[in-house]
């Protein structure tokens, strides 16, 4: 008899193989999910405030995007959360001053990686970096991810993965 496990619709995970899913169903069934992850990504990174944020990101920048225009503001978002999709977003804001066109750069990630392993953190603060060259979500955008973090993919999953715990009901 199948148990609610082996139907599960992992919601964060469907534009992935099927086998992928399902060895993500056997991790919740056996109740392993959450030692997968401990295992693979067992810390929490220190990065609290909007200061700190910020100079992380500028370092990331500096050291893979250079040429990128400048970030004006860096922040974490409690409003942004996983009911609107958005995990990081990026926003580019213009405005005439003096005849002349600014544009200011803002990046703002979701509160909930306070929290989370120093991996994910970067794998969303990279995801951002790289709409500041590519806005769209295609072959350079991704190209560009895997350049500032080559296993961008697996931490993209393993990000996903995670919010797949953070979702499931508390079993014990």
């Amino acid at each position: 008899m199948n148990s609610p496990s082996d139907t599960l619709k992992l919601k964060y995970l469907q534009g992935y193989p099927e086998h992928l899913q399902n060895q993500i169903r056997s991790l919740i069934k056996e109740q392993r999910l959450g030692e997968y992850l401990a295992k693979r990504y067992g810390g929490q990174h220190s990065i609290q405030s909007d200061k700190a944020l910020y100079g992380y990101v500028n370092t990331l920048k500096q050291e893979n995007l250079r040429t990128a225009p400048q970030i004006n503001k860096v922040l974490f978002d409690n409003r942004l959360d996983l009911t609107h999709r958005a995990l990081g977003l990026h926003t580019a804001i213009s405005r005439v001053q003096g005849g002349k066109l600014k544009a200011k750069k803002e990046i703002r990630v979701a509160s909930l990686f306070k929290d989370a392993a120093p991996e994910f953190l970067e794998m969303i603060v990279v995801h951002e970096l790289a709409h500041l060259k590519e806005s769209d979500h295609n072959k350079a955008f991704y190209k560009l991810c895997c350049y500032m973090l080559p296993d961008y993919h697996q931490r993209e999953f393993d990000l996903r993965v995670y919010l797949t715990l953070r979702e499931l009901p508390d079993l014990s």
